[in-house]
């Protein structure tokens, strides 16, 4: 979800094709189903809320963060709900949550069951930042950003201090339509990207240019969930199409076991 710095090493050619490795042992650990009941916030021990401009966040979008239960909540059916809308004055507000500081891990398989936005200018994202230092040196892995422009195809990337590995997945339908579960299966040295369980890209530390230094191995990383708008990657979004909104079954995490 942050902006790429110029300079920055992007991976692709070599990293792209899921490669061949034993299969890895996971114990579940950590998971919301979002069972709360209707227009109730979240768990407090699990969740926190990014609040604030687009201003902040980079990449030049439009929204303004908010934790008002009209952009986030349950909504008694099982799901969290983030809502993306264009507010009378024209100005757009969305929802982030991460749980930095509620839980965090080194190692595991991160997933969620996520029925995306429909609609130009949307970004919606399920991803993972390192819980010490400033980025890019903490390490950002995206498990899954989606735009528009594309609504069949999951992207994903891996963002360390001077390179980026991006990949993505087509689907044989629009993201949209239904839930999808989007994982990551992260164990040393390597992360494996995957949608509705099977494997489509890999990278590990192998693969690296000369010089730099893998850092997802150096510390334990909390997740977030977010829908932006506008920006550099999306583009303007399309207010009759708003208000759109992410819906969430479940998260939930598992930890490796070596």
């Amino acid at each position: 979800m942050f902006k790429l710095q110029q300079g920055v090493l992007v991976l692709a050619l070599i990293l792209t094709a899921p490669s061949a490795a034993p299969a890895a042992t996971f114990k579940p650990v950590w998971r919301d189903d979002f069972n709360g009941t209707a227009m109730s916030r979240l768990d407090p021990t699990k969740w926190t809320y990014d609040l604030g401009s687009g201003k902040v966040w980079g990449n030049n979008e439009s929204q303004t963060y908010t934790d008002k239960v009209t952009t986030i909540r349950q909504d008694g059916r099982g799901n969290l709900v983030i809502t993306a809308r264009r507010q009378p004055d024209g100005s757009y507000t969305s929802g982030r949550i991460k749980s930095m500081g509620r839980f965090s891990l080194k190692f595991g398989k991160f997933e969620a069951r996520i029925k995306i936005p429909r609609g130009p200018g949307l970004l919606p994202a399920f991803w993972l930042m390192g819980d010490r230092g400033q980025w890019p040196a903490n390490g950002e892995i995206d498990v899954m950003e989606n735009t528009a422009a594309a609504p069949r195809t999951v992207y994903s990337n891996l963002h360390g201090p001077n390179f980026a590995s991006p990949g993505e997945k087509t689907a044989t339908s629009d993201l949209s339509d239904d839930f999808h579960i989007y994982a990551i299966e992260w164990t040393p040295g390597r992360v494996s990207w995957l949608l509705d369980g099977a494997v489509y890209k890999t990278v590990t530390k192998t693969a690296i240019p000369l010089g730099e230094r893998w850092i997802f191995d150096d510390q334990p990383s909390y997740m977030l969930l977010n829908v932006a708008v506008g920006g550099d990657w999306p583009g303007p979004p399309e207010d009759s199409v708003l208000p759109q909104d992410m819906l969430v079954d479940w998260v939930s995490v598992s930890s490796y076991v070596p």
